[in-house]
């Protein structure tokens, strides 16, 4: 199940997940659990009974799969909400509160407490925006009040949006500022500790003022800090905070200055943000930046690697697109002449720009469309970047294997061959395990966690028929966590790695409608692949599509190899959690992706 569906998982019954198994004739619901909160404004109820006779919710009669599953919604009013279900001489009460959507704003005039921001430390730098909100009665005037300024703060127009997860269930369109909301921005030219903001809200004569618990500092350009990246992959992101998208990881070692904070989150000159917990933070007496006057390229075996001598560990960013690899060098400064690229298995040429002042651009021409994996690291101040190379197939087994393809069908006519993958590693990561990581459920509390360890061991067999060596990141009922999961990839340098997964969704979903395959890639050289299988998938096995996603997931970002996730199915999906437990359909499956992965690996389809 994808990482930002989970919030359907603890929220189901901690009881059993096969009792309705065991008691195949008893009313069993799987979710919601007992006086279950949300704010949607519709809730699924996913369970199931036996297939004869009906299952009533409040006296109505429901729709319900062959074996008996059911996934109905109702809509919420505000407050309490009881369903009574019923089965025969079987009854369930279910209680549901609907928490409200909207804020509540002070009855008097005031502020809504938890609404001032800045509401942590932040620190700027000299003449650059720093925006004040707060939500307060709507008819107040509100201002806030700084050292010896004072800064008029507006009604709010601006849209807001919905969670980045309202994409999944087609809800991410904007929507109004809350009534009292209220915003203002200005600059403050000196350095100085400017202290906590206060917000005064005035109505008639009556005035009310409240701090936020920000501490407000505007940085001296003379007083210099650097961060120095302490981990081996320091996570940068777009702004201050784990919610923020990522940018390219800084290699470890990297060094650049400070240029703002904000609670534990420091901004590093070249624009990206970075855990305090990452970095070390030194004074220092200039800013940190390199020239850079050569490089070169070397073949190691399976890779490329060029190599950039710096004087120091520069921000880096990563760009893959077609038949081409950006890498920028932030706070840096060309004096080439001369550079030197043989002929190489990967690279036709590389090309390089100073696109701005402290900003230099290499654009490496490939000679393939599908990229395989890349590496980045610092070996003392030279930046290593290593670039894969292309799996052995051998030629003429290529050649047949083309030959043998049905294109009318899109699959092989024999897919079993034992060449097709010969000696390719090849990664499965069943998803989910451990007695408390079951992820989705079915209306019947079969557990996602079983289901995708068969099938991936279904599919291991299927790969081993045509050569290949499958490594699994669990063969049991193991508690990995997804990180340690993407480490196994990234150690292991698989051809291709695969995670296996069944899909759920939030309160606002349709649990009863949504159904189909989708699959989820992160970086460009992922995206073939992911493409390639979804279609596949979906006309071989005549399933319904639920899309083909970019998404920030742990076992899709893994460089060293197109690394995908699949949702091949909705738990939920009364009848499709038909589909996915049946073991005749379950080998099918297997059957299917075997042959989709080895037709994207060893045809012309990935190249």
């Amino acid at each position: 199940m994808v990482l930002v569906l989970l919030v359907v998982v603890p929220f189901c019954l901690v009881i059993s997940p096969s009792i309705s198994q065991n008691n195949p004739k008893k009313l069993y619901v799987a979710y919601p659990s007992p006086n279950h909160q949300t704010q949607s404004d519709h809730i699924f109820l996913i369970g199931t009974a036996a297939p004869d006779g009906d299952v009533r919710v409040n006296g109505m009669p429901i729709k319900r799969s062959r074996s008996g599953n059911f996934a109905p919604s109702f809509p919420l009013q505000l407050g309490l909400n009881t369903f009574k279900l019923r089965y025969k001489n079987q009854s369930l009460d279910l209680r549901v509160s609907r928490l409200p959507d909207f804020i509540e704003l002070p009855k008097d005039l005031g502020f809504l407490p938890t609404s001032l921001m800045p509401n942590v430390n932040i620190s700027r730098l000299p003449n650059e925006d720093i925006c004040f909100e707060a939500i307060a009665t709507p008819q107040a005037n509100i201002q806030v009040k700084l050292s010896d300024f004072v800064i008029p703060l507006a009604k709010n127009e601006q849209l807001q949006l919905p969670p980045n997860s309202a994409i999944l269930t087609n809800t991410n369109l904007p929507y109004p500022s809350a009534n009292g909301s209220f915003r203002g921005c200005t600059q403050f030219p000196e350095s100085g500790n400017l202290g906590k903001p206060e917000f005064i809200a005035t109505l008639g004569d009556r005035i009310i003022s409240q701090k936020s618990g920000g501490n407000i500092t505007i940085l001296s350009p003379q007083k210099i800090e650097l961060a120095k990246v302490i981990v081996e992959s320091g996570v940068a992101r777009s702004g201050a905070g784990s919610d923020f998208s990522r940018l390219t990881p800084l290699p470890k070692g990297t060094v650049d200055r400070i240029t703002a904070r904000k609670g534990d989150w420091v901004r590093l000159s070249y624009g990206g943000w970075i855990d305090t917990k990452s970095v070390q933070i030194t004074n220092a007496s200039a800013v940190p930046n390199s020239l850079v006057r050569s490089f070169n390229t070397r073949k190691v075996t399976g890779w490329t690697e060029l190599i950039i001598p710096l004087q120091i560990p520069v921000p880096i960013t990563i760009t893959q697109g077609d038949r081409n690899f950006i890498l920028t060098l932030h706070n840096v400064t060309a004096q080439t002449d001369t550079n030197l690229v043989n002929d190489d298995p990967v690279v036709e040429r590389i090309d390089w720009q100073q696109r701005e002042p402290n900003k230099v651009e290499y654009t490496i021409r490939l000679k393939s469309t599908q990229q395989w994996g890349y590496k980045v690291r610092y070996e003392g101040t030279s930046l290593i970047l290593s670039l894969r190379h292309p799996p052995q197939i051998n030629s003429q087994l290529n050649s047949s294997v083309n030959s043998q393809l049905n294109r009318q069908g899109n699959k092989f006519i024999n897919s079993t061959d034992k060449r097709s993958l010969q000696n390719l590693k090849i990664l499965l990561d069943p998803g989910h395990g451990s007695k408390e990581d079951l992820g989705a459920r079915g209306g019947n509390g079969y557990p996602e966690k079983d289901v995708t360890l068969i099938v991936g061991k279904l599919l291991e067999q299927e790969l081993l028929k045509k050569g290949a060596k499958v490594t699994l990141t669990r063969r049991g009922d193991d508690d990995i966590y997804p990180q340690t999961r993407a480490e196994m990839i990234e150690k292991q340098e698989p051809v291709i790695a695969i995670s296996l997964h069944y899909n759920a969704l939030p309160d606002q979903g349709d649990a009863e409608n949504t159904k189909g395959i989708g699959t989820f890639w992160y970086h460009a050289q992922s995206h073939s692949l992911a493409m390639f299988i979804h279609n596949y998938l979906v006309k071989d096995l005549n399933r319904p599509s639920y899309g083909v996603f970019w998404n920030n997931l742990a076992l899709a970002r893994p460089t060293v190899a197109p690394s995908v996730l699949l949702e091949l199915g909705f738990m939920i999906n009364p009848e499709e959690l038909e589909w996915i437990i049946n073991p005749v359909e379950q080998k099918k499956l297997a059957k299917s992706l075997s042959d989709a992965i080895a037709q994207w690996v060893v045809t012309g389809e990935s190249k």
